[in-house]
């Protein structure tokens, strides 16, 4: 990302008739964005590294650098993420070779409370010819059904979808997850938004271009200006987190999220870091340090397989909703069922190319 303030991601929205509380007459969306890089530079990455700086950018490392990122690889804490979760409910794998990630990015933000909240859900689809990635991310407030949950005795009930995780953890955000798309998950990936912060902080910050003026709610109130800015781990939490400060709410937070993906991603793929071992050092301590992974993955495994997917090779999406409105007292998004059906159909059929480009507008 330029210093002069310009956008160097190609970016683009498709209006499907948004609706919300804040501004009825907008039309529900689903968006895409291609992630770039400044200068015309590639980085070498995987998905999950687009996603959460998963151990990235090793592959001019050499030997030694691989077996290092192994033994790190033996640090990353591992979850039952499937436990429990009926293989006869689960939906058939379609594509072959394709692999779907889903992942959850939880905050705890009252420190009086010790429940978590899935702030960010994101579906990650690699294509079996395992050289590009799509990222779709799912509004968390997105009204749908949590199957088996035990805030209605074992019977479904309508809810947000990360109610799923504070009512069932994992398993039951995997279930749900699975019933609210027909795709069936891979893998998981949950990280912590403390320790995101960390990996930020371990990067040096990153450069996060902000098109409108933002103030932040946490103390001291910090006022940021529209254009380039270097954010620290606190700075860029602040901004992945805000959603009140603007007009469309959950929506912004969502592009917010992605763009502090995108400059975490351009960051650790930057020459400066591979250089710098200690930086580097740093950076995968950090990453080990706040991510959780279902137990049949292998980090390493995994990089490897990934390891030609380049920053430009990735597309962020939205899932498709018909906007925000009121169930009692909750704000919600309501998902544009026919549309969302369409996009999770490509995803199993590993068509999602084919499916943007027949959605242009």
């Amino acid at each position: 990302m330029e210093h002069d303030g310009r956008r160097t991601a190609e970016e683009t929205t498709v209006e499907l008739g948004f609706a919300s509380a804040e501004d009825p007459a907008r039309h529900r969306r689903w968006s895409r964005r291609r992630l770039g890089r400044p200068g015309g530079r590639r980085a070498r990455t995987t998905a999950l590294v687009v996603l959460l700086a998963l151990l990235a950018l090793l592959g001019g490392a050499g030997a030694g650098g691989w077996l290092y990122v192994r033994s790190l690889d033996k640090q990353v804490q591992k979850i039952d993420a499937f436990h429990g979760v009926p293989e006869t409910r689960r939906p058939a794998r379609v594509a072959d070779g394709a692999l779907n990630f889903l992942v959850v990015g939880k905050d705890k933000a009252d420190p009086e409370s010790t429940a978590s909240r899935t702030d960010t859900i994101m579906l990650v689809h690699v294509p079996s010819s395992r050289d590009r990635a799509q990222v779709i991310s799912i509004p968390r407030d997105t009204w749908t059904t949590i199957p088996d949950s035990s805030e209605g005795d074992g019977q479904p009930t309508e809810a947000k979808i990360n109610a799923a995780y504070a009512w069932g953890g994992t398993p039951l955000l995997v279930r749900t997850i699975e019933d609210f798309t027909g795709v069936r998950l891979d893998h998981v990936v949950v990280i912590d938004f403390a320790g995101f912060g960390k990996i930020i902080d371990a990067l040096g910050g990153v450069d996060v271009t902000l098109d409108k003026t933002f103030t932040s709610k946490m103390q001291p109130g910090r006022v940021y200006q529209p254009g380039t800015h270097r954010l620290d781990g606190i700075a860029a939490l602040e901004y992945a987190r805000a959603r009140k400060q603007f007009a469309d709410g959950d929506f912004s937070r969502m592009r917010h999220q992605q763009d502090i993906v995108a400059a975490v991603l351009r960051e650790a793929g930057s020459k400066d870091i591979l250089a710098d071992p200690g930086r580097l050092d740093n950076f995968l301590r950090a990453t080990t340090g706040a991510v959780q992974v279902d137990r049949e993955l292998s980090v390493f495994d995994t990089v490897w397989a990934l390891r030609q997917i380049q920053a430009d090779d990735v597309t962020m999406l939205t899932s498709p909703s018909r906007g925000t409105g009121m169930v009692g007292d909750q704000s919600v998004v309501f998902p544009d069922e026919d549309a969302a059906a369409s996009l999770y159909e490509a995803v199993k059929n590993d068509t999602v190319d084919s499916w943007v480009a027949e959605h242009p507008n």
